[in-house]
C-alpha cells in the first residue's frame, strides 16, 4: 500500500487524545510560567484558543503519524493550523506584541482574541464536516493525463524562450538589476497605485516569472527514466539552481511569498515524480525557510546593503531590527498568523460607535474585476479591500489613496468580516471545506505518472493560501504562478481513458 492511499476520511480516536493532552500540557505550560503577579493567561481567552488547537491538532496529529499522506491538504493545513489557530495567539499574548502604534488599540486584547477564537472554532467545525462531502471517486472511471514528449519539449522551449527574453526586457527598462532592485527598495508598498512603476506589467510577470518551474518540469520528465539524475546529490543542486532562477526570475522584486511558494511547489514535484520525501527533510526545510524569510525581509526593506548589515553581527542585525521593525518575533507574528488584525476588526465592528459599513461582496468583486483589463474597465468597483480595511481600521473618510491606506491581509475570516459581520465567519469555511476536499480528492485519484501531479503541490499550496490571505491574493497566486505552466501542461498532455491507458513507468522509490 503506497503511502498516498494512506488517508483516513475520520480521525483516529488516538490522535484525538493525542491532540487533546498535547494541547492542554501547552496550555499548562504557558499558565505555570506566566507572572504570576499579573498572569496573562488567566483569562476566559484560553478556553475557545485550546479547543481550537485540540480540533486542528488532530489533523496535526494524524500528519505526524503517517495517517495522512506527505501532500495532503488535510495534514499541511493541520500542521499550519495548529500554529495559526492555537499557538499565534499564545505568543501574541506571551510577548505582547500587537499592531503598529498608529493603530487605537482595545484596552484588553484577550476577549478580542477570544471573540476570534470561538469563530474560528465554529468554522473549524464547518470545514470538518464540508471537506467530507467532496467523496474520492473510483479511479477505474478516471482518465489520466499522459505527457506527450515531442509536444512537451517543443512547448516547454518556447516558453521558457518567451519567459527569459520578456524577464531580461524587463530588467533593461529599470537600468539592469542594480536598477531594478534600487526601484523594488525605493517603491515598495504602493501596491496597484499609479505611482507604482510596475503598475500595468502584470502579464509580462504571469510568463516571465514562470522560467524556474518551467525549467523544473522540463528536469522532472527528462530525469523520469535517468536514476542517476535522481539521487540526493544532484537533486540538492537542482534545488539551489531553482533557487538562484527564482531570485533572478521575480525573487528580486521582493515578495517572500513568491520564493516560499515556489520552493513548496518545486518540493511537490520532486517528492511525487523523483524521490520522496520525509518529514525530517520538512523540518530541516522550515528551519532554512525561517532563517530566509528573516534576512529577505531585510533585503525588502533596505535592499542589499539590508542584508549586509544583517550578516555583519549581532550589533549590527539588532540595530537594523529596530529602524526596520523586522525580527523574529514580527516574521512569526505578522507574516505566519493573522491574529492580531482579525481580533482588531472583531473589536472595531463590535464597538457601539462604528461607522463601518459593510462591503456586502465588494471587496470579492473588485477581487474578481482585476482579471479585466484596465483599458476594458477603466471604472473598477470602489469597495477594495484596502479602502474597507482603512475605513474600519481609522473611520470612515479615512481611505486616501496612493497616500493613507492599509496594506494589511486579513485572511479568510477577516475578509468576511469587513463584507458581511462576524456572523459570516462561521459560513464562509464552508467553500474552503469543499476546495480542500476536491484537492484531498485530486490527490487521491491522480496517481503516477499522471501529468497533472506537476500541477498537484500548487493546488495544495492553494489551500494554504485562500486561509492566510484575501481574495485578490488568491486570484494573484492561480494566474501569477499556476496560469502559464497550466497552460504549457495542458497543451502538452493527451487525455486517456484509464482502461486504455498502460504504461510501463514505475514510480522512481
Amino acid at each position: 500500500m503506497s503511502q498516498r492511499s494512506l488517508s483516513p476520511t475520520t480521525a483516529d480516536v488516538s490522535s484525538v487524545w493525542i491532540s487533546f493532552f498535547l494541547c492542554i500540557a501547552i496550555a499548562l505550560i504557558v499558565l505555570l510560567t506566566a507572572n504570576h503577579a499579573a498572569n496573562q493567561f488567566a483569562h476566559w481567552f484560553l478556553v475557545p484558543v485550546l479547543l481550537c488547537g485540540i480540533l486542528v491538532g488532530i489533523d496535526f496529529v494524524d500528519w505526524l503519524r503517517d495517517r495522512l499522506s506527505l501532500f495532503d491538504p488535510v495534514g499541511i493545513l493541520g500542521a499550519f493550523g495548529f500554529y495559526f489557530f492555537f499557538l499565534a495567539p499564545l505568543l501574541h499574548v506571551q510577548w505582547d506584541r500587537w499592531l503598529e502604534v498608529w493603530y487605537i488599540p482595545p484596552a484588553d486584547w484577550r476577549p478580542w482574541l477570544g471573540g476570534m477564537a470561538i469563530l474560528n472554532l465554529l468554522g473549524l467545525i464547518v470545514y470538518r464536516i464540508t471537506r467530507r462531502w467532496i467523496k474520492p471517486k473510483n479511479q477505474i472511471e478516471q482518465s489520466v493525463w499522459r505527457i506527450d514528449r515531442v509536444r512537451f519539449y517543443w512547448l516547454l522551449g518556447l516558453g521558457m524562450a518567451i519567459a527569459a527574453l520578456l524577464q531580461i526586457r524587463v530588467y533593461q527598462q529599470f537600468g539592469g538589476i542594480a536598477g531594478y532592485i534600487e526601484t523594488v527598495v525605493e517603491f515598495q508598498g504602493l501596491g496597484d497605485s499609479d505611482a507604482n512603476p510596475f503598475k500595468g506589467m502584470g502579464i509580462v510577470f504571469l510568463i516571465s516569472e514562470s522560467f524556474p518551474i518551467l525549467a523544473l518540469f522540463g528536469f522532472t520528465i527528462y530525469a523520469q527514466q535517468r536514476p542517476r539524475l535522481r539521487t540526493s546529490w544532484v537533486l540538492l543542486i537542482v534545488l539551489a539552481i531553482f533557487v538562484l532562477l527564482q531570485l533572478f526570475f521575480g525573487g528580486l522584486r521582493g515578495s517572500r511569498s513568491n520564493m516560499i511558494w515556489a520552493l513548496f511547489w518545486a518540493s511537490g514535484i520532486i517528492h511525487f515524480w523523483i524521490r520522496p520525501m520525509t518529514k525530517k527533510m520538512i523540518a530541516i526545510a522550515l528551519v532554512l525557510i525561517v532563517l530566509f524569510m528573516y534576512l529577505y525581509g531585510f533585503f525588502k526593506t533596505n535592499g542589499i546593503e539590508g542584508v549586509e548589515a544583517a550578516l555583519q553581527g549581532q550589533t549590527a542585525r539588532a540595530q537594523i531590527e529596530q529602524t526596520s521593525g523586522r525580527n523574529l518575533q514580527g516574521l512569526f507574528l505578522g507574516d505566519f498568523g493573522r491574529t492580531d488584525i482579525q481580533a482588531f476588526v472583531l473589536y472595531r465592528l463590535m464597538r457601539s460607535d462604528t461607522d463601518y459599513s459593510y462591503a456586502w461582496g465588494g471587496t470579492y468583486l473588485s477581487a474578481a474585476a482585476t482579471l479585466i483589463p484596465s483599458k476594458l474597465m477603466s471604472d473598477r468597483p470602489v469597495q477594495t479591500k484596502n479602502r474597507q480595511g482603512t475605513e474600519l481600521e481609522f473611520g470612515r473618510g479615512a481611505f486616501v489613496p496612493e497616500q493613507w491606506q492599509s496594506s494589511k491581509l486579513y485572511a479568510l475570516a477577516g475578509e468576511a468580516m469587513l463584507n458581511f459581520g462576524a456572523i459570516a465567519v462561521p459560513f464562509v469555511f464552508a467553500p474552503f471545506g469543499l476546495l480542500v476536499g476536491w484537492i484531498r480528492r485530486c490527490s487521491l485519484t491522480w496517481n503516477y505518472p499522471d501529468s497533472r501531479l506537476l500541477l498537484l503541490p500548487a493546488l495544495v499550496n492553494f489551500c494554504l493560501v485562500v486561509l492566510i490571505s484575501d481574495m485578490d491574493n488568491n486570484i494573484f497566486f492561480l494566474m501569477k504562478n499556476c496560469a502559464f505552466p497550466m497552460f504549457i501542461l495542458l497543451l502538452s498532455s493527451r487525455k486517456i481513458s484509464r482502461e486504455n491507458y498502460h504504461d510501463s513507468t514505475v514510480k522512481p522509490t
